[in-house]
């Protein structure tokens, strides 16, 4: 594998996108000097407010490709799609299967359009990517399967329900696996403060969980749009397709 130039710079997006009304949490990684910085780390409400974040960490024709957590192209009206099939298919035994997305469901507008927002900012789907190749992309991820690949997990981490006790373990859980592992990949990930990282409060209240819960799932988002551009589809799966909708995911790491 030929490493990147040193002289390239490509920024990388993670929208966990707020699919009914609640906030997106968001994270911009940058690519250069062989490795990945975290540049901004952050939750927003609005979808406008979304866009204005993205226009503000990425000019009009700067490259960067955005991983969005949400199902932005549905074509079928009842059901699931192919890619929801395929992430039950393969990683329903680790607890990763995901929601299943149809046009009838309330959220389809909300997630569709955002992604149509970004086809007007010229972010094109990226189902299919040459390595290292810059450019405006835009493609969807979902981080539950992806941690299980690149983090060797035999089931998913279980922060999003439950108890506050509960989901704090299992997020300061999820904390432990992105400042451990992430710095040790190809490509890897500069941690050298990790106050860039937020810390789970040892009392939370649900509404502090919820906003560093959104806020890492974002990293996730970013560093797996940087693991697509990087690798392609030589360490990466994509379930589905362009016209049913698609979900990229790490391969697993040998």
């Amino acid at each position: 594998m030929v490493q990147a130039s040193n002289k390239l710079e490509m920024k990388f997006i993670g929208v966990d996108f707020g699919w009914s009304s609640g906030a997106s949490g968001l994270c911009c990684l940058v690519w250069r000097k062989h490795h990945l910085e975290i540049l901004n780390l952050t939750t927003v409400l609005e979808i406008d407010r979304i866009l204005a974040w993205i226009d503000d960490w990425v000019s009009p024709k700067a490259p960067a490709l955005i991983a969005v957590d949400a199902p932005t192209i549905i074509n079928n009206q009842t059901g699931m799609r192919l890619a929801d099939k395929l992430t039950h298919q393969y990683f329903g035994r680790y607890h990763a299967g995901c929601y299943p997305a149809n046009l009838s469901l309330k959220f389809a507008d909300r997630t569709i359009g955002f992604s149509k927002s970004l086809l007007a900012k010229n972010f094109q789907h990226a189902p299919t990517i040459k390595q290292q190749q810059l450019g405006r992309y835009q493609i969807e991820v979902f981080p539950h399967p992806a941690t299980i690949n690149l983090f060797g997990l035999s089931r998913i981490l279980k922060y999003k329900k439950g108890k506050i006790a509960e989901r704090q373990k299992e997020l300061n859980k999820l904390r432990g696996q992105i400042t451990n592992v992430l710095p040790k990949l190809e490509p890897a990930l500069n941690l050298t403060c990790l106050n860039q990282i937020p810390v789970i409060p040892l009392q939370p209240t649900g509404k502090q969980l919820k906003a560093i819960e959104d806020q890492l799932d974002s990293l996730l988002c970013a560093y797996i749009a940087a693991y697509w551009w990087y690798w392609g589809e030589a360490k990466n799966l994509v379930l589905g397709d362009l016209d049913t909708g698609y979900i990229v995911i790490p391969r697993y790491l040998e």
